[in-house]
């Protein structure tokens, strides 16, 4: 038997905007299945790559291939493809039904098919009974809902989602993320989800391509990303992680001393050089103590700034040595704030930090 072909891959996508490159090669292939997120800034990318997979945009190079057949000069409603934008756009003059309905109705799919494939679409997003009602009576998460189902109810092979949250309140945001979740795998469809919030990728995604500047920095697993950015950027964007530049003075190949702050600190690294790196340091993983406290790790600093997050306060370390503050995050529950001026012990455990190369500077 046949191995059936990944329902999507990207094969050497370029793209020019004039002399402007939004895309330089990028290469990628996703299963059967998969919840797939590009994560990155504005301008990274991401959107334009989206389109492209779309039909929308064709590329300056590269091919697009939809379960197996390259669709790369295919016009968008004649591939297996469906996209959900931003904003949702109902055709106000319709009913909800007849939204849903609208691209069975341009295919003619036959009425009894149709009206049991609406009432499927509408029940998987939960929102059976309200196929009467118009789009001016909908909230902003009930339309995109809509739109959502609209979408679904074709039964593409890709769905296409394009920032669909961004323009609802918190409160929707994290409901529809669970909603997401659900449909996802109630479907078993395979979903290319666009975002910029980091949050969200790392709560929806079975992967995660981080973009940054029409180039992947890299592909993993939510986790993957996190726990082991492979590079500056992706530390930085991910999370907003400490990245400070150090100097590899000895290393043995499952350790590393390196020289932070005019301190021998001593980190978990595979490096077999010295030179220049960068210590990758997760604000959650920063521990603030009182002065004299016998630690190794511990760096002298002073209270920059604090905020409060709800869950923890988040805080700003002038250190000695480093060019910009240290962050640190502290459980809210552990206490209250810790004032602006007072001098702290910053330590971490060896082993919750990582050490990228000097080549990984963004």
């Amino acid at each position: 038997m046949l191995e059936q072909a990944p329902p999507l891959r990207l094969e050497h996508v370029t793209h020019y905007y004039g002399a402007v490159t939004a895309l330089s090669d990028v290469s990628l292939g996703i299963e059967d299945g998969e919840l797939v997120t590009l994560l990155g800034p504005s301008g990274c990318g991401k959107t334009t790559l989206l389109r492209i997979i779309a039909g929308f945009i064709r590329p300056s190079s590269g091919r697009v291939i939809v379960g197996g057949r390259d669709v790369t000069r295919v016009p968008p409603h004649k591939r297996a493809v469906n996209l959900v934008f931003q904003r949702p756009t109902l055709f106000p003059h319709l009913s909800v039904f007849e939204n849903v309905a609208f691209g069975l109705r341009i295919a003619r799919v036959a009425k009894q098919e149709t009206k049991a494939r609406v009432e499927e679409a509408l029940e998987l997003v939960r929102l059976q009974g309200f196929g009467q009602r118009r789009s001016y009576e909908l909230s902003g998460g009930q339309m995109q809902r809509v739109a959502l189902a609209r979408a679904l109810v074709n039964r593409p092979r890709v769905l296409l989602l394009d920032e669909p949250l961004a323009a609802l309140d918190l409160r929707i945001r994290l409901e529809m993320e669970v909603e997401l979740r659900r449909v996802h795998r109630d479907t078993g469809a395979t979903f290319v989800y666009v975002t910029h919030d980091q949050r969200e990728a790392l709560a929806l995604s079975d992967r995660i391509v981080v973009l940054n500047d029409g180039d992947i920095e890299q592909v993993g697993t939510a986790d993957e990303i996190y726990r082991a950015p492979a590079s500056v950027f992706t530390a930085r964007f991910v999370g907003d992680a400490n990245v400070i530049p150090v100097e590899v003075v000895q290393t043995n190949g499952t350790q590393a001393t390196v020289m932070m702050s005019g301190r021998e600190v001593t980190v978990p690294s595979g490096f077999s050089s010295l030179g220049p790196a960068w210590l990758v340091l997760r604000p959650e993983v920063v521990r603030l103590a009182p002065l004299g406290r016998s630690d190794d790790l511990g760096l002298r600093g002073t209270v920059l700034d604090v905020a409060f997050r709800g869950s923890a306060f988040s805080y700003q370390i002038e250190v000695a040595g480093l060019e910009t503050p240290l962050k640190a995050e502290l459980p809210a529950e552990a206490g209250g704030p810790i004032a602006l001026g007072t001098e702290v012990q910053v330590v971490w455990e060896p082993d919750a930090c990582r050490l990228l190369r000097e080549e990984g500077k963004s």
